[in-house]
């Protein structure tokens, strides 16, 4: 080599050799097939084509000519600059990166959001709609999840992870809770339950459960209607068995109008022997669902679980009064829902009482 050459690199590098490049992994595009995509795609022909001839995947190419097309002039769609792309993605590529939760403004309303019980799905939804124009104020459910399991991977503080729905600090597999059945005479199944239920396009139709507190001494009963997925939950003093229970379901049921007092779906437990009673006196016709199949029951056990936030396992149940049980439901009530399209149990009734409500105006020919 030129000597000129060598005393650059000493000064360079106080005396030791550059080291070359490290080479990419195999799962990356290189420089020298983003200028194969580039060639290509200039020549008119289709994204498969182009992954044929590179030999990668389709949607492989697809995201690269996306992401590294140019953003200016009025051919932005279609320009494609291999070099700029390779630039990009060796920044993209350098660790560590910088957290999202840098920004003080997004660590704050995030953590004043987690303080209220809402889960990184809720937040992250809030987020999109509430900053559409900012993307310094969004964040994945994924990142915040990391920044509340992993410390080191964000700003946010370290016992946030006690307002998540397991409160737990560290990730666990999920594993199925057998529930104990028994036996309860003239049960009436899911499967003659009208096919109108399952739609959820009538509203009306509810389901429920109970949620044991320790040693299964105390509980307190969900409902959950089904259309806008509302909770009520009904205080059960003393204990749980059949004829509590029964009182309990009966006050909470008489406060429905009659058209959202269609159907209830519980599970096998004998706290609804007297499921006949409750029937005859509320016109509510109740179905029960297959032995150990909590899918039947979705949303109830989807609700049950976030209730959980508020009433953990192995806690007495017996020390919440029925207005500590309004005060949760009325949160939980108030929580926006992806499958509402982000507006609250709470709105998604309102609107559905208020519908109820309209007049009937019959038409005049």
């Amino acid at each position: 080599m030129n000597r000129r050459t060598g005393r650059h690199w000493r000064q360079a590098t106080g005396g030791r050799a550059p080291l070359p490049k490290p080479e990419l992994s195999g799962r990356y595009l290189s420089l020298e097939e983003r200028l194969r995509i580039a060639d290509l795609h200039l020549t008119g022909v289709g994204v498969r084509v182009i992954a044929g001839q590179v030999g990668r995947s389709a949607a492989t190419i697809s995201r690269e000519l996306t992401r590294g097309g140019s953003k200016t002039g009025p051919r932005a769609r279609t320009r494609y600059a291999p070099y700029a792309a390779q630039k990009q993605a060796e920044l993209r590529g350098r660790r560590p990166k910088a957290s999202k939760f840098d920004h003080p403004e997004l660590a704050s309303l995030v953590q004043a959001k987690l303080c209220v019980k809402w889960s990184p799905e809720q937040i992250s939804d809030h987020l999109a709609s509430a900053f559409p124009d900012r993307q310094e104020m969004r964040v994945s459910p994924e990142t915040i999840y990391r920044a509340l399991y992993v410390q080191g991977r964000g700003h946010l503080r370290a016992d946030l992870h006690q307002h998540l729905r397991t409160g737990r600090a560290i990730r666990r597999p999920r594993r199925p809770a057998a529930k104990n059945s028994g036996k309860i005479p003239n049960m009436i199944m899911l499967s003659e339950r009208p096919a109108e239920v399952a739609d959820r396009a009538v509203p009306g139709h509810w389901e429920g459960d109970l949620i044991l507190g320790s040693n299964c001494r105390s509980a307190i009963a969900t409902l959950v209607e089904r259309q806008t997925r509302f909770t009520m939950l009904v205080h059960l003093p003393g204990d749980h068995s059949a004829i509590t229970v029964r009182e309990g379901l009966l006050a909470a049921i008489k406060t429905l109008p009659v058209q959202l007092a269609k159907t209830l779906t519980w599970d096998q437990g004998t706290e609804l022997a007297q499921h006949r009673q409750i029937t005859l006196a509320t016109k509510m016709a109740i179905y029960f669902c297959d032995p150990h199949s909590p899918w039947q029951r979705g949303t109830n056990e989807n609700t049950n679980g976030l209730l959980r936030q508020y009433f953990p396992k192995g806690t007495d149940l017996a020390t919440h009064s029925p207005e500590r049980l309004l005060e949760v439901a009325t949160e939980l009530n108030n929580r926006p829902r992806k499958t509402l399209c982000g507006i609250t149990p709470a709105q998604a009734m309102q609107r559905l009482l208020s519908n109820l409500q309209k007049p009937i105006v019959a038409s005049t020919t």
